[in-house]
Formats: structure tokens, C-alpha cells, sequence
């Protein structure tokens, strides 16, 4: 399995982009979540690995939860692939997968920019006009571009979930924003590697209670979501970077 990781920041940064990654499946790319100047993010991460992806090159979108830095792209996202169409580039409709909870909200949280008509004198936009909508759930897991897609709620104020996506050979564990809970680890130690946040909210998972974990799982950790004044010298774990590439 391959990921690219599109932006390691929290909600606050001004050094880079809110955390986000692409994964190449047997079936296409999938981009976990869709942070503010996804294309922007797109295109740096690519140029900086040599992947040779475009957005009309993705076709799906796992969302996590719907705070803005994990789902503000989604509007321009819509927005670029509807123009595709209408002039005639692309005929295909990007799905966005999600749980039940965010799923109820997210043409709410999109509409306010997104509904007015399309054609003058035309009817409101709907979701459906930019995106197919599908709801995944922790008893139901997703397969999505040919990856199996795993998902377990996190703790954390809006409804939220950790992934866990494989392609039979191996397995990418993603925390999602979350206070730190031992049996999410649980779960996320079922992955060969592991992206966890270490942001310094109490609304998320500090860096210190992951040094603090057995080498077993510390070794399969990588952190994301850090706030710009992050101190590397307060672990050894390493920290992803915006354009890295993950091979395992």
C-alpha cells in the first residue's frame, strides 16, 4: 500500500495544511479527508513526491468528521469536478464516504455556499449534483476503491471516527482526532502502521501518553495534526511531513 500525506497541521496553522492524506488503492485514489486548499495540497505534496495525480484523478473521499480543516476542500472540491463535467472533461461524479453522523450534516454544513441554482431560473443545487453520498458505520465496514475501509468513533466533541483501510496485504491505521482512549489504540494496533494525532488540546491525544505506550505500538506510530510550535525534542516518535510517501 501507498499513501501521500497531503498536510500534518491542526485547525490553526500557518506553516502548512490541515492533515490530510491520499491513498493509492487497487481501485484508484482516496483521499482521507479534504482539508482548506485541498488543490493547493494536491499539487505541492505531488510535486514534492513525484506522484503524478490530479483532482479528477480522485474519485473517492473519506471523511472523518466535519470541522472545517478536515472538510472545508469539499466546496471547492464539488465545485471543480462539476465544472469538469459541464464542460465535458469528466463524466464521473466523486463519492464522499462517511458515518451516519456526519453524513446527516454535511450537505448542511455545505449548502449555505452550494445550493443556488445551477441554470438560471433553475431549482436549488442539491448534494447530489456534486457528490455521491455513502454511509459506512463500525458495523458495516466500506470497501472503497478496492480498499477495505474500517471504522471505529473517537472521542471527541462532533461525531468522529478512526480508520482502518487494507488491501489484504497490509493495513493503515489513521486516529482521527481524538482524546486519547487505551482501547482505540487497541484497535488501531491491528494496523501495520499507525498515523495518530498528537495535538496539545484537551479535545485531542498529547504527545506524552504516546511516549508512554509500549514499544510495540510506539513502533508503528507516526504523528500528525501538531500544532506549528510542535517540539520535536518531546519524542522520539517521528513526525510525518507534507509530500512524504508511505510505502509499507
Amino acid at each position: 500500500m501507498r499513501a501521500l500525506i497531503l498536510g500534518v497541521g491542526d485547525a490553526f496553522t500557518t506553516t502548512g495544511f490541515g492533515s490530510g492524506a491520499l491513498v493509492q488503492g487497487p481501485g484508484g485514489y482516496v483521499l482521507i479527508d479534504c482539508a482548506d486548499l485541498i488543490h493547493r495540497a494536491l499539487a505541492e505534496a505531488t510535486a514534492k513526491s513525484g506522484w503524478d495525480v490530479d483532482a479528477t484523478d480522485i474519485h473517492d473521499i473519506v471523511i472523518t468528521h466535519l470541522h472545517g480543516d478536515h472538510c472545508n476542500g469539499l466546496e471547492s472540491f464539488g465545485f471543480k469536478r462539476f465544472a469538469e463535467r459541464l464542460r465535458g472533461e469528466s463524466d464521473i461524479i466523486p463519492r464522499i464516504w462517511t458515518h451516519p453522523g456526519a453524513a446527516a450534516r454535511v450537505w448542511e454544513r455545505l449548502a449555505p455556499a452550494m445550493d443556488a441554482p445551477l441554470s438560471p431560473g433553475g431549482p436549488k443545487a442539491t448534494l447530489a449534483d456534486f457528490f455521491e453520498l455513502h454511509t459506512f458505520d463500525p458495523e458495516h465496514p466500506a470497501t472503497v476503491a478496492g480498499l477495505t475501509v474500517e471504522c471505529r468513533y473517537t472521542v471527541h466533541p462532533v461525531p468522529t471516527v478512526g480508520l482502518l483501510i487494507s488491501d489484504g496485504a497490509s493495513t493503515l491505521g489513521l486516529s482521527g482526532d481524538t482524546k486519547f482512549e487505551p482501547a482505540h489504540i487497541e484497535w488501531l494496533n491491528r494496523a501495520d502502521v499507525i498515523i495518530h494525532e498528537a495535538n496539545y488540546s484537551p479535545l485531542h491525544t498529547g504527545v506524552g501518553v504516546l511516549n508512554e505506550l509500549p514499544d510495540e505500538i510506539r513502533d508503528k506510530l507516526i504523528l500528525t495534526h501538531t500544532e506549528d510550535a510542535f517540539d520535536p525534542q518531546s519524542t522520539d516518535i517521528p513526525l510525518l511531513y507534507e509530500g512524504q510517501v508511505l510505502e509499507f
